[in-house]
């Protein structure tokens, strides 16, 4: 089956799309989560064998204040270890002979801190991409123990890491938060906590009062678990114990309602003061729980339990008095209330698996033949019984022995259940992860293999999928997968997304593995022959790499090995300013040695004998396959082209790599992103304050003056009238929503939404992409209108243009402004004296759309995504425009630059296999990295920076490899739509 080129890479690139996603949906797996809204609802009523239940409402709490003191990476050893003994002989003795629980609570990978609180408060095993669930507000929307408290009546006072504020916005009365971004001060940190805590202590308008210190964290991080200076943290951190325990005792006025300190870690640490991956030394983390309701008789000796971290929300609802979380999956700690009356045992233990067993029932289809549901209902129907018995015979020994084997039944049904939930919450999906990968990676050996074919002058390519697929090879590895993938999907423990898929769904997955499997053997079969037959006639070729062209591969080679470092994905915006940097010299050095020294550097063209061979020769020089397939046309075609420049145009050409350069500093000095310098000042935080809103005016004011001057000019009449309205309509949005002013408005008075100037500019947009659609039909109908189309296809790049000036903010316009005057320097000065190869080109258009990504203010964090694009025109929330809107806006960068080179090849190749080499060469450009990506995020799953930088990156990069498909997608019908005119 032959395809061009083009349709070939867009077709892998949609296959990578798709082995991404499943990729996406394994790293991320569906967390267990109750789709029910917060809201008030009857409690589960006490089982009962009559006709209505005795007890219909939730038990009273047990405690009246509850102090929660984290200490963050306490793990068990500081406190139940030598190093407690030593350093902590208050909080030891309450562990061995006071009035106190002990609890070595095990947390599960990513042991960070934001997820860590969540677990704790929510009871459900968290993960990343609830961040990106919740792209609008970092706030914590899963039902929780805070907000439970907070719209229970109880008044809630917090001190200590910020995550705390960003995460329960509008919760407590009264609040202090300290950053935990500078590790290396671990004693202002936590001084900032201790200094209210003499005033907070003394007073009496607080339910409950949380302390989160950083300091033992921070050294840990310097210097180890080993430090001297844990030692001093933790003497201090005993002390600080000592005078709550002390403060809360001394203000019990009622022996029957106690106060409850929650000591506790978040998580641990490592041997080497880190944390974020699955160590006993950074899961283990210390639980205590003091109070004068567990007081213990003489002789009592309680040694530590292990207990999961999530088992606290559960804890912490009963004690207070609340409804337990709906996503919890943890279960109460029984030791809390084994000293209350049977019934109340009973009362709560059924209310825990009742919560449990509703959870269980939302995530799990066949949650009925789930070992904890049938422990569940046993556990019931023995509690209604209990119930009849113990109404008639109240204080009987055969009532208590019975309650003992409820209660029994109650533990064993809640361990299972927990058990069940948390399998499915906390675990990889593996399977799906190596499937997705598999498919990605087919999918790149596919494009890797082709490029001898595909960068040959006719374009296409025998694609080898008919006759593997007809093979018995091909029947044998569908056989193989099939079995393969009923072997997982029936294992025990198997909760694999694929799994989950009608069997023709999967079975289509499995399909197309191995045809891809099939095909791309067939494909290196048939590289292994021609390698083969061109050593026994070698084709006398003089091409050879120029300098453009090793940049162009250790550029790209660098950028993938990159990807491995956590810093270089914080700070990925350097390495592309480098990489333009060093291509503008590179270009500069080319232009200099050809206008000064005479010296040709030009591609050379080689003869070929015979189109295969003259193919392989491409891939392995990386140059034209014969005069028409590479060569760009409207360039002299004497080797002395630039020599035939001319008074300014020359100076010209010498000057536009400084001229590229200079707009690139300025441009870096607008937005500063990534993590290091992202404080620091820039000149778009002076251009956005309220001090400058005349500054930002004028800046505005000529960027929409400038962007007009550099997109007309190609436009037909009504195209550029349109284009004209339509940015004098985004100045009036702009002014509408208060960015900027009108020169005879004073004041900030009259804002409104914007949303009638957004929609006026909207119907511009669509008016000038429509006039585009009409002039490409138009040059189908008409043969060979070349002009109809080159017409066509700039004015849909104008309404792309548009579209972006209205979404990106005020400041950003001179973002594009220089974007559309790089393009035109570039083309008139570099890409047509110079006579670049498809390739060249279209490696540069890459690396300048990736640039102009990062120099508009984004990074590889959630955080610099510009949600607010997409509400422009909108009155209400509307999702796939909402998703459009955002997308474009976050990658208009790479978007543009894209469309840019569709009219530049279309406008300036002599052959027809331009854009379907461009096309290809784009995707294959955009494979590698992801490629590469997602095999690096496998291997690093349990790594410190996991979750806040990797898993970020990887939904970049999937975003990205999707818009990759979309621009080939386009690259390809305007191939076709050329072909056919």
């Amino acid at each position: 089956m032959r395809l061009g080129s083009g349709t070939f890479a867009a077709g892998c690139v949609v296959i990578e799309v798709l082995g991404v996603a499943l990729f996406l949906r394994g790293f991320f797996p569906a967390p267990v989560f109750s789709g029910a809204e917060r809201q008030a609802e009857s409690p589960a009523p006490e089982p009962s064998a009559g006709a209505s239940s005795n007890w219909t409402e939730l038990p009273p709490p047990l405690f009246s204040k509850v102090v929660i003191l984290l200490i963050d990476a306490l793990r068990d050893d500081f406190v139940f270890g030598s190093k407690g003994v030593k350093f902590m002989p208050y909080t030891t003795y309450l562990v061995e002979k006071g009035s106190s629980l002990s609890f070595v609570a095990e947390a599960k990978p990513p042991t960070v801190t934001m997820p860590r609180i969540k677990a704790l408060l929510t009871g459900s095993l968290p993960g990343f991409i609830d961040v990106v669930r919740n792209l609008n507000s970092p706030t914590l929307m899963e039902d929780n123990v805070i907000t439970r408290a907070k719209a229970a009546g109880k008044r809630i006072i917090f001190y200590g890491d910020e995550t705390w504020v960003k995460l329960f916005p509008k919760h407590f009365v009264e609040y202090d938060g300290t950053t935990s971004f500078f590790v290396s001060d671990y004693t202002e940190v936590d001084n900032n906590v201790t200094r209210h805590l003499d005033k907070v202590l003394k007073r009496q308008d607080w339910d409950m009062l949380i302390l989160h210190y950083l300091g033992l964290d921070h050294i840990g991080h310097i210097s180890g678990p080993s430090s001297p200076l844990v030692g001093h943290k933790l003497s201090e951190m005993d002390s600080i114990l000592m005078k709550i325990h002390t403060a809360l005792l001394a203000e019990e006025r009622d022996p029957l309602l106690p106060s409850l300190l929650v000591l506790c870690g978040d998580h641990g640490m490592s041997e080497a003061g880190g944390h974020g991956a699955s160590s006993m030394e950074e899961v283990n983390t210390a639980l205590v729980l003091v109070s004068s309701a567990f007081e213990r008789k003489p002789g009592d000796v309680r040694h530590p339990t292990r207990v999961q971290q999530t088992d606290l929300a559960a804890t912490l609802s009963i004690g207070l008095g609340l409804p337990i979380p709906k996503s919890n999956t943890g279960g109460l700690m029984f030791p809390v209330v084994e000293g209350r009356p049977m019934r109340e045992q009973l009362r709560f233990l059924h209310l825990n698996t009742v919560q449990l067993s509703k959870l269980l029932q939302e995530n799990v289809p066949s949650y009925n033949k789930e070992p904890g549901f049938e422990q569940f209902k046993v556990s019931e129907r023995s509690h209604r019984n209990w119930i009849r018995l113990y109404l008639e015979e109240n204080n009987s020994e055969v009532v208590f022995n019975l309650g003992a084997k409820v209660r029994r039944q109650y533990l064993d049904a809640l361990r299972t259940l927990k058990l069940s939930l948390s399998r499915r919450a906390a675990q990889y999906d593996v399977y799906s992860m190596a499937v997705g990968t598999v498919l990605v990676l087919e999918a790149l050996v596919l494009l890797l293999l082709s490029v001898p074919q595909a960068l040959s002058s006719r374009a296409e390519l025998d694609v080898p999928l008919l006759s593997p697929v007809c093979s018995l090879l091909f029947y044998l590895l569908l056989l193989a997968l099939a079995a393969l993938h009923v072997v997982v999907c029936t294992a025990a423990d198997s909760s694999c997304y694929l799994c989950s898929l009608p069997w023709l769904a999967a079975g289509g997955v499995m399909t197309l593995i191995a045809a891809l499997l099939c095909a791309g053997m067939s494909a290196l079969t048939r590289v292994f022959a021609g390698g083969k037959c061109l050593s026994q006639n070698p084709p006398q070729s003089t091409s050879r790499w120029s300098e453009l062209d090793l940049l162009s591969f250790l550029g790209t080679v660098g950028h993938v090995l990159s990807l491995g470092a956590s810093s270089f994905i914080e700070e990925e915006h350097q390495t592309w300013y480098f990489l333009v940097n060093t291509l503008c010299l590179a270009l500069c050095h080319q232009i200099y040695r050809k206008c000064l020294l005479g010296d040709d550097c030009a591609p050379q063209h080689c003869p070929h004998t015979g189109e295969e061979f003259d193919g392989v020769a491409v891939a392995l020089q990386g140059k034209r396959a014969g005069p028409e397939g590479w060569e760009l046309s409207r360039a002299p075609a004497d080797p002395s082209s630039l020599e035939a420049l001319r008074g300014s145009e020359r100076w010209m050409v010498l000057a536009s790599p400084w001229l590229v350069l200079a707009c690139c500093r300025l441009l870096r000095s607008l937005n500063q992103t990534g993590v290091q310098w992202a404080h620091r000042p820039d000149l778009g935080h002076w251009l956005t304050s309220s001090d400058h809103k005349a500054e930002l005016s004028v800046l505005a004011a000529l960027s929409l003056t400038m962007i007009f001057v550099l997109v007309q000019k190609r436009c037909s009449l009504t195209s550029k009238v349109a284009m004209a309205f339509g940015l004098l309509g985004i100045y009036c949005y702009r002014a509408a929503i208060g960015n900027v002013l009108f020169p005879w408005q004073q004041d900030n008075k009259d804002i409104s939404k914007g949303i009638t100037e957004a929609r006026f500019v909207y119907v511009f947009v669509l008016g000038i992409l429509f006039t585009g659609a009409k002039d490409l039909l138009k040059s189908q109908i008409i043969a060979a209108d070349f002009t109809a189309r080159t017409v066509g296809l700039w004015e849909i790049h104008s309404g792309l243009v548009l579209l972006a000036t209205l979404l990106l903010r005020p400041h950003n316009l001179p973002v594009l402004v220089l974007s559309l005057a790089i393009q035109t320097i570039m083309a008139q000065f570099i890409w047509r004296p110079l006579r670049h190869d498809v390739a060249e080109v279209t490696v540069m258009h890459y690396w300048f759309g990736q640039a102009f990504f990062y120099f508009q203010g984004n990074s590889n964090s959630i955080a610099t995504v510009d949600i607010s694009a997409g509400f422009v025109g909108l009155d209400a929330y509307m999702e796939i425009p909402a998703m459009f809107l955002t997308a474009f806006a976050t990658y208009s960068g790479p978007v543009l630059w894209a469309s840019h080179l569709v009219n530049f090849l279309t406008s300036e190749a002599s052959s027809g296999s331009a854009l379907s080499h461009a096309c290809f060469c784009y995707a294959l450009i955009c494979s590698i990295p992801v490629s590469v990506y997602i095999i690096l995020v496998t291997s690093l799953r349990y790594h410190l920076f996991i979750w806040s930088v990797f898993s970020p990156k990887l939904l970049y990069e999937g975003m990205h490899l999707l818009i990759t498909a979309a621009v080939c997608i386009f690259f390809t019908a305007m191939d076709q739509t050329n072909t056919k005119s």
